[in-house]
C-alpha cells in the first residue's frame, strides 16, 4: 500500500487542473473581449475619420454652417444608438465622430425633425440660426401667437419650412384659435388666413372642421412656394395628416401630385381659397381686423393667421432693363419652352436646377458672381459637373448682369470689371427672396434675431 496516491492528494490534484481550465478559460475570453474591443475602436476610429473627412469637405463647400432650422447634439446625452441617422430621409447631414453624434452638412438640413424624435436619450434638440449666422423670426409662443393679440404665425414664417411640419403648426395653431374665437362679434369672417401654402390650407382645413366662418387669401397660387417649384421637381416629404382629408403617405413625390391633393381636400370640403389676392395691410378697429388687398377688396375678420413664407417677394437685382417681359423670377413649365438662348443668374439649388430642366431643349448659360458653387445639394453638385463636362451648360463664373436689353443680357466681369454682351431670348433670377420685414413691422409684430436658439427642445 505505500506507493498509493492519499485521497486528499487525488483531490488536490483536481481541483488544481480545474482551477487552472477556469483561470485558462478566463484568459481566452479575456483575449477575446479585448480583441473585440481592440476590432471596435479601430473600426470607430476609421468610421469617425471617414465622417471628419466629410465634415472637412462639407466646409470646404460651404455646407456645413446651419443657414436654418438644424439640430444640435448634446454630447453629454449622446449614447451612440445612430438612431438619429438611421431616422434622416437626407444623406450626409448627421454622423458619428469619437462615439458622439455631429453635424455634416448642416445647411442642407430641412428641418423635418426626424431625428428629433428619433433620439432614445433626447440629446437632439431643433435650433435655429448659429452664434455667427442669425435668422430673422417673428416672435410666437408655443400656441403659435405672435406678440399682438389676434395674429398667429404658421409654417416657414415661423421657422418651419418643410411641407409635413408646415401642415401640423397650422393645424395646431386653428387648433387653439378655435378655443379664443367668441360665438358673436362684429367681424365678417372668424379667421382669415393669408397663404395658401402647406400651412395655410391646413388651418383653413382645421377652420372648417371646427366649423368657423374662414377665408384663405393667397398673392400668387394654391401651393404657394410648392407652386413655384417646376413641375418635374421633387419634393422630399413624410407621411401628414391632412385635416378633413386623411393620412397622407408620400415620400418622394411631384409638385403636379402633391397639388392634386391640396385641390381635391379644398373642393371636397368647400374651402374658399381667393388666388392673385395681395394683402397690402392689417389694421385693428372695433375689436377685429380690417385687411386690405392690392386689388382694391377689404375682409374684416377677429383672427389673423399668417402662413406666408419667408421670402416674401423675390430679391431683384435692379439693373436697367429688369422689367422687361423677357425676365422672371421662377420657372414653372420648362417643357414648354424651347429652342430659346436662356441665361440663368444664380448659384444656388434653385437656379442650378432650373438651368439643368432647361438645357436639353435650350441653349443655356448660366451667370454666378463667385468662382465655384457652395452651398448646392450632393445630387444637384454631381449633376452640374457632369453637365459641364458634357458643354451642355455655359457656366459664366465671376460675372454679373449690369443691363438688360431686348435681344441682349449685358456681364459685368468681377476680375477684370470688363463687360461682354450676350444673345439672349429669356432671362430667370433666382437671387433668393427677402423676408417681408416691413409688411410685418408695419402690422406690430416683433422680429428677433435667432442665434441658435432651441425651437424643438425636450
Amino acid at each position: 500500500m505505500l506507493g498509493l496516491p492519499l485521497h486528499s492528494d487525488i483531490d488536490g490534484y483536481f481541483e488544481m487542473e480545474l482551477i487552472i481550465e477556469q483561470i485558462l478559460t478566463y484568459v481566452v475570453v479575456f483575449i477575446l473581449v479585448l480583441i473585440t474591443i481592440i476590432i471596435y475602436i479601430r473600426k470607430q476610429k476609421k468610421s469617425s475619420k471617414i465622417v471628419e473627412q466629410k465634415i472637412a469637405q462639407a466646409k470646404i463647400d460651404g455646407l456645413h454652417e446651419p443657414v436654418s432650422l438644424h439640430p444640435v447634439v448634446d454630447v453629454n446625452g449622446c449614447i451612440q444608438t445612430g438612431a438619429c441617422i438611421m431616422a434622416c430621409p437626407e444623406k450626409d447631414i448627421l454622423g458619428i465622430v469619437n462615439g458622439k453624434a455631429t453635424t455634416i452638412n448642416a445647411s442642407q438640413c430641412i428641418g423635418h425633425g426626424a431625428c428629433f424624435h428619433a433620439c432614445p436619450t433626447e440629446a437632439i434638440s431643433l435650433c435655429i440660426g448659429t452664434e455667427k449666422r442669425g435668422v430673422e423670426l417673428p416672435h410666437v409662443n408655443e400656441n403659435f401667437e405672435s406678440n399682438v393679440h389676434g395674429i398667429s404665425i404658421a409654417g416657414e414664417l415661423g421657422g418651419m419650412g418643410l411641407i409635413k411640419n408646415a401642415v401640423e403648426q397650422g393645424k395646431q395653431a386653428v387648433e387653439h384659435i378655435a378655443k379664443l374665437i367668441p360665438k358673436s362679434h362684429n367681424a365678417d369672417f372668424d379667421l382669415l388666413v393669408i397663404g395658401a401654402g402647406p400651412a395655410g390650407i391646413s388651418a383653413t382645413l382645421t377652420a372648417k372642421k371646427h366649423k368657423l366662418k374662414a377665408i384663405c387669401l393667397e398673392q400668387d397660387t394654391l401651393g404657394g412656394t410648392v407652386f413655384t417649384f417646376p413641375r418635374s421637381k421633387i419634393v422630399m416629404t413624410s407621411p401628414m395628416d391632412l385635416p378633413l382629408y386623411g393620412k397622407v403617405k408620400l415620400y418622394e413625390t411631384s409638385k403636379g401630385e402633391l397639388l392634386k391633393i391640396w385641390e381635391d381636400a379644398i373642393q371636397k370640403n368647400e374651402i374658399e381659397v381667393a388666388e392673385k389676392t395681395k394683402v397690402e395691410s392689417i389694421n385693428q378697429e372695433n375689436g377685429h381686423f380690417i385687411v386690405n388687398t392690392k386689388n382694391g377688396k377689404q375682409y374684416s375678420t377677429k383672427h389673423v393667421l399668417l402662413a406666408i413664407g419667408r421670402r416674401g417677394t423675390p430679391r431683384k437685382l435692379n439693373i436697367k432693363g429688369e422689367e422687361s417681359e423677357k425676365v422672371a423670377y421662377r420657372l414653372l413649365e420648362p417643357e414648354d419652352i424651347a429652342n430659346k438662348k436662356i441665361m440663368v443668374v444664380g448659384g444656388g439649388d434653385s437656379a442650378i436646377e432650373s438651368a439643368m430642366l432647361l438645357m436639353d431643349n435650350n441653349e443655356v448659360s448660366l451667370s454666378y458672381r463667385k468662382d465655384s458653387f457652395t452651398r448646392l445639394k450632393p445630387k444637384n453638385r454631381e449633376k452640374i459637373l457632369e453637365s459641364i463636362e458634357k458643354n451642355k451648360l455655359n457656366i459664366l463664373y465671376n460675372t454679373s448682369p449690369v443691363e438688360i436689353n431686348k435681344d441682349n443680357i449685358i456681364l459685368k466681369s468681377y476680375l477684370d470689371n470688363n463687360t461682354q454682351v450676350i444673345e439672349n431670348d429669356l432671362i430667370y433670377i433666382f437671387a433668393g427672396g427677402e423676408l417681408p420685414s416691413e409688411f410685418l413691422k408695419k402690422i406690430g409684430l416683433r422680429i428677433t434675431k435667432k442665434f441658435g436658439d432651441a425651437v424643438l427642445k425636450h
